[in-house]
């Protein structure tokens, strides 16, 4: 019963609320803290996810899922890689941006990171035989030491400067994520390994199938499993800066290199950049992959017509009393909520105030809690996070993009123009899909002033 659960400590609190936190849907504990928004999200995104790669499992699928950073991708993919783990497939998973330098990803360092997990995660079950993508990989790097030594010594006056290719070490994964790392680190190295791997990026594909992902296939299901899955988060990230053919990163990569993201032969679930949605290129992508990429939207907390929706805003409220009580039923939860807040009221305008953006919620209240130094949080400090929060938002906006906002306010509708692109990558225009949808409206801190 909830009188018998211990009492909240403040420290733990703030703790528990860390909006870095991503729940691993795979961990007994973080599970008791998941929130299902499926009901008012709109599409059941994972679902389909799901449905997909067991209907087509013993072909290749590659899908593409996309939404706000922050907004809950991590964890919903992470409840993806269980459920499928429960429906025997092996699933490695891995977040892009711990390989890869945001900054200049190209797909030859996509594939060699993805080549590196695959290669790890299936060395510790099975015992791949890859020996011609190995000694494929091997040339790679024994040429990129011997050229990066040769330039070295020119510069010392032909002293060695030693580098080890390190033959001793033979593992796949171990070349693959010595050459990964060295390139993320280094830029010279991330420049030649590109400039030698692209031009032989078939060869290195047909590697990859045909040495180690169909190969590995085979003995998974000798030992009952039913296929294999890749899942990258975080490649939603890469830089959208233009490069310097005039095209960004995220379009080089998701629409010129599009045929080699899809060409792996297992299934495939990239995290897309939200912003090429929004891009006059989008109908181009969607025809270089076989199905259409997959959104997740905000949770809704006011309807399309402006009001209040209490089944999303009762969803967050759950999310956040989770954090604190996760072992309580949500009845439970409830009747504890004046231990964390100075009432019920309090928290609905915390969780309106988020526009139904995670992470945004939690930083919120994290910001909010620390304003405070303890517990219950109240509403006065509450309304000073909120106006503090608002008019920072507020300075950043120029005359033409708020006219832009009214838009947006108005119509619940954007376009594929360069500027809105803007305001949903600064997060001050977010999509829900709920009713008539998808529709759009702005940062509900964006209507604390009298601008719109």
């Amino acid at each position: 019963m909830a009188e018998h659960s211990p009492s909240i400590n403040y420290a733990d609190f703030c703790i528990a609320v860390d909006p870095q936190r991503t729940l691993n849907f795979g961990d007994e504990g973080d599970r008791l803290c998941y929130i299902d928004f499926t009901p008012i999200r709109g599409d059941k995104v994972i679902r389909k996810l799901k449905s997909r790669i067991m209907t087509h499992r013993d072909k290749g699928t590659c899908s593409l899922f996309m939404g706000h950073v922050g907004c809950g991708k991590s964890t919903e993919l992470l409840r993806l890689k269980k459920e499928l783990e429960q429906e025997k497939f092996f699933v490695v998973y891995f977040k892009g941006d711990d390989y890869l330098d945001k900054s200049d990803v190209s797909i030859a360092g996509v594939l060699f990171v993805i080549a590196g997990q695959v290669s790890q995660a299936l060395e510790q079950t099975i015992s791949p035989v890859s020996g011609r993508l190995q000694q494929l990989v091997l040339g790679f790097r024994d040429t990129l030491f011997t050229e990066l030594e040769v330039e070295a010594q020119a510069k010392l006056g032909g002293q060695k400067l030693g580098v080890d290719s390190g033959k001793k070490e033979l593992k796949l994964s171990t070349i693959f994520g010595d050459l990964t790392m060295r390139a993320k680190n280094d830029p010279k190295w991330r420049t030649r390994l590109n400039d030698y791997v692209t031009p032989q990026l078939t060869q290195l594909i047909y590697g990859i199938n045909n040495d180690l992902i169909r190969p590995g296939i085979e003995q998974l299901k000798e030992m009952g499993y039913r296929g294999l899955t890749i899942i990258i988060d975080n490649l939603d990230r890469v830089d959208d800066r233009p490069s310097a053919s005039g095209r960004s990163k995220q379009e080089l990569l998701f629409l010129d290199k599009a045929e080699d993201l899809a060409s792996l032969d297992c299934h495939t679930v990239y995290t897309m950049p939200l912003r090429l949605r929004f891009s006059n290129e989008f109908g181009a992508l969607k025809n270089r992959f076989s199905f259409k990429p997959e959104c997740l939207p905000m949770v809704p907390t006011m309807t399309r017509e402006g009001n209040v929706l209490k089944e999303g805003i009762d969803k967050l409220k759950q999310m956040v009393l989770a954090r604190a009580l996760p072992s309580l039923s949500e009845e439970e939860r409830m009747d504890r909520v004046s231990e964390i807040f100075e009432n019920e009221d309090v928290l609905e305008r915390l969780c309106r105030a988020s526009g139904g953006h995670v992470r945004e919620l939690f930083r919120l209240l994290l910001q909010w809690a620390e304003e405070e130094t303890g517990l219950p949080l109240t509403t006065d400090s509450l309304k000073e996070v909120i106006d503090e929060e608002a008019r920072e938002m507020q300075l950043r906006i120029s005359a033409a993009e708020w006219a832009l906002l009214r838009q947006v306010h108005e119509s619940k509708e954007v376009s594929d123009e360069l500027e809105y692109q803007q305001l949903i990558h600064t997060q001050m225009v977010f999509e829900y899909s709920y009713g008539r949808g998808p529709w759009f409206d702005v940062h509900p801190l964006l209507l604390e002033g009298d601008k719109l």
